[in-house]
């Protein structure tokens, strides 16, 4: 259900963008992880007064619905403006509209330790969506396949600069570890 390498730097993504975060932990136990979800949005929707929230879902519909049930459960609304998304114009979407996105985990047939770090660019997402359709994963890796954490986007006043990280792999997956990164300013031009 939740994203799990380098949660402990959404924190420069939060600061990034202006707003406020909620860190919560999960034991990530299916099901009973919704708990721990709807604790967290609860806790947003009492200190800052939330009334909705987005969500990054393309095609997965075990989330999707889950995340929905916790928000009409709290009374909030639930948007989620890139379901059903083609991923590789998606994708490509997000490099046009100039957001800097790197490859933290990937756990899919095709996909190996060189992908981990990787930045999503023109090539990367042509080989990304080749790679997809010869072994049957969701370009967009919506599935587990992989995840991906933002350093740029255009609601940032800052992108993150990753100053060290370190890959872990264990046989046919892993993911990248970030160990250091701050907080520069952008480059224009």
């Amino acid at each position: 259900m939740f994203h799990f390498p380098n949660l402990g730097w959404t924190r420069l993504q939060s600061e990034a963008m202006g707003v406020p975060q909620v860190a919560a932990v999960t034991e990530g136990v299916k099901e009973e992880e919704l708990g721990d979800l709807r604790k967290a949005l609860g806790e947003a929707k009492s200190r800052f007064g939330i009334e909705g929230l987005y969500t990054g879902a393309l095609a997965s519909v075990y989330q999707k619905t889950r995340v929905e049930k916790v928000c009409s459960d709290l009374g909030l609304k639930c948007v989620s403006p890139l379901w059903g998304l083609e991923p590789e114009s998606y994708l490509r979407k997000l490099v046009i509209d100039g957001f800097s996105v790197i490859i933290v985990s990937v756990s899919a047939l095709g996909l190996d330790q060189e992908w981990l770090g990787r930045l999503l660019d023109e090539k990367s997402i042509g080989e990304l969506v080749a790679l997809g359709k010869k072994y049957r994963f969701h370009a967009g890796l919506e599935g587990g396949e992989g995840e991906t954490f933002v350093l740029d986007a255009p609601s940032f006043s800052k992108r993150i600069e990753v100053l060290a990280s370190a890959k872990h792999w264990r046989g046919d997956s892993g993911y990248l570890e970030i160990t250091d990164a701050r907080l520069v300013a952008k480059k224009h031009g």
